[in-house]
């Protein structure tokens, strides 16, 4: 009987080399995977943006392009609430200046698939409000290629505003893409100074044999308060900001008029100080005229009890709103 042949075992090296093509085999695949599935992201946001310049998305678009791997792609993301009853009204102006924005990257020259603007409305995808913990809005988020959104990735809105042209300076700052602001033209400022010219021209007219009005001091002094007023209330700032007027909270409604930081304010504050400051004028006025005029003693004591209140209470209100901003100042007068 003819004895078993053995075989000799494989070497150690041949058994190796086949592990190091299977892995390289394996690799090459899944890389493979990963690039086609990002062509498909690349060429379905392309497809999108060539509709509108803004693409909305809900919970499951935004994991899908924005939050899952692979990208090499940055993505603006504006979180906001533009349904009628949210009644958000700084949404709807944050989304005008977003839109701007957004058509000023998808007509220039230099647009790419490397930059893409989106937005999430709260009652599309309020599922993507709660994974990220987030309870305001208008927001604005930048999500890069790789890693997470750090701190700088969120504009902060409250202090810069939501002007279409700092959100150009912010993206650029986080994403090396510059975007030149190309807004559709404007002709109601030049139409109002027309007709203000107008106005004054006939108004003029009329008057040309009775111009003693243009010498009348009280007019001119109403005029220059009136300039004051509105820049000592901060209305060239808002100018160049572009502020949101209030701050609506999306989960419980409340709506806040007066920013709680030093270094931001809404535009309906500036009207809040402006009307403060005048009465706080108005009852300086009246305290002169009790002092200065010369009629009844019983109406000169009336008008300076009404002016000493207006000064004393608007006066305490406005140090109350200071108060709030500049957290720690430690002087206050009738109310806290």
């Amino acid at each position: 009987m003819a004895s078993a042949r053995r075989l000799a075992p494989l070497p150690l090296v041949t058994v190796g080399s086949w592990l190091l093509l299977l892995s390289c085999a394996q690799f090459g695949g899944g890389q493979k995977k990963k690039e086609n599935l990002l062509a498909e992201k690349v060429e379905q946001l392309m497809e999108w943006s060539s509709r509108r310049s803004v693409i909305r998305m809900n919970g499951d678009k935004f994991r899908r392009f924005v939050k899952a791997p692979p990208r090499n792609y940055s993505v603006i993301v504006m979180f906001t609430a533009l349904q009628p009853q949210r009644q958000c009204s700084v949404c709807r102006q944050a989304n005008e200046e977003y839109q701007v924005l957004a058509n000023s990257w998808r007509y220039s020259s230099a647009f790419s698939n490397k930059l893409f603007f989106t937005v999430v409305d709260y009652d599309e995808g309020a599922d993507v409000f709660q994974q990220l913990n987030m309870n305001s809005a208008p927001t604005f988020m930048h999500f890069p290629p790789k890693g997470k959104p750090k701190r700088a990735d969120t504009f902060d809105l409250q202090r810069i505003g939501f002007a279409a042209e700092q959100l150009a300076k912010w993206i650029a700052d986080r994403t090396d893409v510059h975007i030149r602001v190309f807004r559709p033209p404007n002709y109601s400022g030049t139409i109002a100074l027309a007709l203000l010219v107008s106005l004054v021209g006939g108004l003029l007219y009329l008057r040309r044999n009775n111009l003693e009005f243009i010498y009348n001091k009280t007019g001119w002094a109403m005029a220059a308060l009136c300039v004051v007023f509105a820049m000592t209330s901060g209305q060239m700032w808002n100018h160049i900001r572009g502020p949101p007027y209030a701050h609506k909270n999306p989960q419980n409604g409340q709506v806040s008029y007066i920013h709680g930081s030093s270094q931001a304010q809404f535009v309906a504050e500036s009207h809040i100080i402006l009307l403060l400051n005048a009465a706080i004028t108005m009852g300086m006025v009246l305290l002169n005229e009790a002092a200065t005029s010369k009629g009844d003693v019983g109406k000169r004591r009336i008008i300076c009890l009404v002016g000493l209140g207006l000064v004393v209470f608007f006066f305490s209100l406005l140090l109350s709103i200071f108060r709030s901003k500049y957290h720690g100042y430690p002087y206050s007068f009738l109310i806290k």
